[in-house]
């Protein structure tokens, strides 16, 4: 693996930003009312680091020095993506930011919750076992795969925004005795070797510079004989990076989900093998023969809609829904009740919610990519 450069932590400074640009606002209840409580400077300074590497860069123009600098400020990208983007996350699909197969007539909170759980049944997690979840965004699946299993879990987080919803949430449903979040750079994990039983990741780990590299650090502080369980995010064979119309989807969602470099299926089984880790299965559950796609509830093909309680949850989500919220968002920003570049960045995410069921559609893009390997024993 050639080296890759990892940019310096400096956690004073994040939590001082964090502080800066949101205040008080984990504890609000709704991710829309989080959204208008931002600092106004502190936003706009979110908005120019992140959007610098995407404005005025077509996918056409395309280099590979653009991806390479994208790669270079992984971790500050991916931060700053989420300092703006986790409170329309919540608003829009809920506290668990992930996709999933869908059963006939399963309701989307319960198919996303049976996704944790076949993830968990898959990697035999089991009553106490020590468990890392990478890059645990709010929280919402380590809670239900502890309420699951019966696991203890450490959410790793490099933003302090989403630690502080992912505490109060675990702290409001009383699991504050099986969960713990913790700062940190995935790519430079401060825990020592051979720390977990078990390792997963949910969709997480795309945000890394390089899946080796990633793949190792989860190698490095999982025991002898554990596991190691990933969602992984990825372009197919298909997929054709000299393609203008692939490039332009691959490029769409990346910008749309704070992605500095997506790779294709071959790079990940490779890479996972590379860390040393023995390959237990692996498929695309995308290519599974679900009476419905991965990505209907973006489509807005609410004739898949299996209860009424989804409905305002899959309306947000519709284009419909999407122009509405860019409309209320530009409005609020207008006003003052939202601060500069919120519509920028919903606008942004839908464009990536297009792009993803371009992808799917077009069989270029999975974000369900299974791989279940274990370290060796000795």
């Amino acid at each position: 693996m050639a080296p890759i450069a990892l940019e310096n932590e400096d956690h004073n400074r994040d939590a001082e930003f964090n502080k800066a640009m949101h205040g008080k606002s984990a504890g609000e209840r709704a991710g829309m009312l989080a959204m208008m409580k931002k600092n106004t400077v502190a936003q706009k300074a979110a908005v120019d680091e992140y959007f610098k590497h995407w404005d005025n860069k077509d996918s056409k123009d395309e280099t590979p020095e653009t991806r390479e600098a994208r790669k270079a400020e992984y971790a500050t990208l991916t931060r700053h993506y989420y300092n703006l983007a986790t409170d329309l996350y919540e608003y829009g699909w809920g506290q668990s930011f992930h996709f999933c197969r869908f059963a006939y007539g399963e309701p989307f909170m319960q198919a996303i919750a049976r996704h944790e759980h076949y993830l968990a049944h898959v990697m035999g997690l089991r009553d106490n076992m020590k468990v890392l979840d990478v890059g645990c965004g709010v929280g919402g699946p380590a809670r239900e795969i502890v309420k699951f299993s019966g696991v203890n879990v450490v959410g790793l987080n490099n933003n302090d925004y989403q630690i502080e919803r992912a505490t109060r949430y675990a702290e409001k449903e009383g699991l504050s005795h099986k969960l713990s979040f913790t700062k940190g750079d995935f790519m430079q994990m401060s825990f020592p070797e051979n720390s977990f039983d078990a390792v997963y990741a949910i969709e997480a780990t795309v945000h890394a510079p390089s899946l080796e590299g990633i793949y190792s650090q989860i190698f490095r502080v999982l025991k002898p004989g554990g596991v190691f369980g990933v969602y992984e995010w990825l372009m197919k064979d298909a997929y054709d990076n000299n393609n203008p119309h692939h490039r332009e989807i691959r490029l769409g969602i990346e910008q749309g989900d704070g992605i500095s470099n997506m790779e294709k299926i071959e790079v990940a089984l490779a890479a996972i093998k590379a860390a040393g880790f023995e390959l237990e299965m692996h498929e695309d559950l995308a290519d599974r023969p679900d009476p419905m796609p991965w990505y209907w509830p973006l489509s807005g093909d609410l004739r898949y809609m299996s209860s009424l309680a989804d409905l305002p949850t899959l309306v947000r989500m519709t284009k419909i829904g999407r122009g509405a919220v860019h409309r209320f968002v530009g409005a609020l920003e207008m006003i003052g009740l939202a601060p500069r570049g919120t519509q920028k960045t919903a606008d942004s995410l839908a464009r990536a919610a297009d792009c993803l069921v371009a992808g799917g559609k077009e069989k270029l893009f999975t974000p369900m990519y299974l791989m279940v390997a274990r370290k060796p024993r000795a």
